[in-house]
């Protein structure tokens, strides 16, 4: 059964950190890029960052950039979301998903491409 499990969100004070994860199951991420998204209330679920396996390239939404980093770990078949100074409006569902994308560039692509989603995790940033 082909599965992404999200973890690692919480509750953190504005300027404050977490790390997600994003862990698939029933499939090897080999041929696979991995996009984070986020769903605040009432807004439409939008790109993060994302990754390629092939060669590493990554992409950033400009609110994130600078901010927050996208890492992948082949051999645990797992990748990372490491979000550093986090603001209020960082307030998020936030989701992996995976694209079918074996090749290298730009991985930036809309939601209705990707594949595979997983299920979400909390990341709430208040005082």
């Amino acid at each position: 059964q082909v599965q992404l499990v999200e973890s690692g969100g919480g509750l953190v004070q504005p300027g404050g950190s977490l790390r997600l994860s994003c862990g698939a199951s029933g499939f090897t991420l080999d041929s696979y890029a991995i996009g984070w998204f986020r769903q605040a209330p009432g807004k439409e679920r939008e790109g993060v960052s994302c990754i390629t396996n092939s060669d590493g390239s990554s992409y950033y939404a400009d609110s994130v950039k600078g901010r927050f980093t996208i890492s992948r770990d082949k051999a645990k078949n797992t990748v990372y979301l490491q979000m550093n100074r986090l603001k209020p409006e960082d307030t998020a569902v936030y989701y992996c998903a995976a694209l079918f994308f074996p090749y290298s560039g730009n991985c930036q692509r809309a939601v209705l491409d990707y594949d595979y989603w997983g299920q979400g995790t909390q990341v709430t940033v208040s005082t």
